[in-house]
């Protein structure tokens, strides 16, 4: 009996569409399965040709490939916030003090330093500038991070894009944004603590509200959808909580620092609710009233038992409240401009001046 003659171009055909009516299904019940979970449609696949692609090419594009744990180089002006308001003065005390010129090595490089994982500085030359991280030299070298170096980063979370979305340190880094020797194109090192590339996104944001990465209250307290938050860092942007910057001097006065997200927001939003701060005659413009605000606002800290919920079902103990009144600290919060060591809030109308040039 003769063989059947095969036909290559035939079989090959035919081989090709069922391939493609399988590929189709794949895809299919790729997207369907993502839908329903929360992620977008062939994104992880995405995500993973074009970072391959740009391995192939010297460089992935954006950030999508960041891992959790990585250390990445960031453009400020590519750093969307997460928070719609600041509390302005903590910014102006910054831009104060960083402009001055009282620091024996200027302030501005030891926050830099210790942002990016690096500790302290340890050498900066007259012609140093934020903008060139050469001209100054960190404790630590790119690579050397330690445990304690990296619990100090600023951090990032990873949305769709690439879009790095800063979740901590916004006061510093927009300082740096309103700097002379800083601005949108500085580059700064932040550590990722989530990729969330491949959600969509309404998920992303139900995501970013589960881990507490985002504060959704405005200047005034009251709620905001995430469509709503400044588009970058520059101070403009962002609304000013007079009680953020209350809260923010308060640091080891009537509590001490924790290493959380947002826990002085929380501070903040029980100054402005409570009722408990005595807050007559605050005046901003005015360093012994402010001084004296800041005092009062201590005072009400520390008299609140351990388990008082403060805000959002945390604790005073939670949000490190002192049991006693940080006295030494509350002096030197006062010291005026011509102090060899100035107080932060003498700092802060120097500051105001060079905002307002930006």
């Amino acid at each position: 009996m003769p063989h059947p003659v095969r036909h290559p171009r035939r079989t090959a055909v035919v081989t090709s569409a069922v391939a493609v009516v399988v590929g189709a299904v794949s895809v299919f019940v790729v997207a369907t399965t993502e839908l329903a979970t929360g992620r977008s449609p062939l994104a992880s696949g995405q995500r993973l040709a074009q970072c391959k692609l740009g391995a192939r090419q010297g460089g992935a594009p954006s950030h999508m490939c960041a891992r959790e744990g990585q250390i990445i180089d960031v453009r400020l002006g590519d750093l969307r916030p997460t928070q719609p308001a600041l509390g302005h003065d903590a910014v102006h005390y910054r831009l104060g003090r960083y402009t001055s010129g009282k620091d024996q090595i200027n302030r501005r490089f030891v926050d830099w330093c210790r942002s990016s994982g690096l500790l302290d500085v340890v050498a900066a030359g007259p012609d140093a500038k934020l903008s060139d991280p050469t001209t100054f030299t960190c404790e630590l070298r790119p690579g050397e991070e330690n445990e304690e170096s990296r619990s100090q980063m600023r951090t990032v979370v990873i949305g769709r894009g690439g879009r790095p979305y800063l979740t901590g340190g916004h006061h510093t880094l927009a300082a740096f944004h309103a700097m002379p020797d800083g601005g949108p194109d500085m580059k700064v090192r932040v550590r990722v603590v989530a990729n969330l590339g491949g959600l969509v996104e309404d998920s992303f944001w139900e995501r970013m509200r589960t881990e507490k990465w985002v504060w959704l209250r405005d200047a005034d307290g009251k709620n905001i959808d995430p469509a709503r938050l400044p588009g970058d860092l520059s101070l403009k942007s962002f609304g000013d909580d007079r009680y953020l910057s209350l809260a923010f001097f308060t640091r080891g006065i009537g509590h001490r620092p924790r290493k959380m997200l947002f826990q002085e927001h929380h501070w903040a939003t029980w100054i402005r609710e409570s009722g408990k701060v005595d807050l007559t005659g605050w005046r901003s413009d005015d360093p012994a009233s402010y001084l004296k605000a800041v005092q009062n606002a201590g005072k009400a800290q520390i008299s609140l038992p351990r388990q008082t919920v403060v805000h959002n079902g945390l604790t005073a103990g939670h949000l490190g409240r002192r049991t006693k009144l940080g006295e030494q600290t509350l002096a030197r919060l006062g010291r005026p401009l011509t102090h060899e060591s100035p107080g932060k809030l003498a700092y802060i109308p120097e500051g105001r001046k060079v905002a307002a040039t930006r």
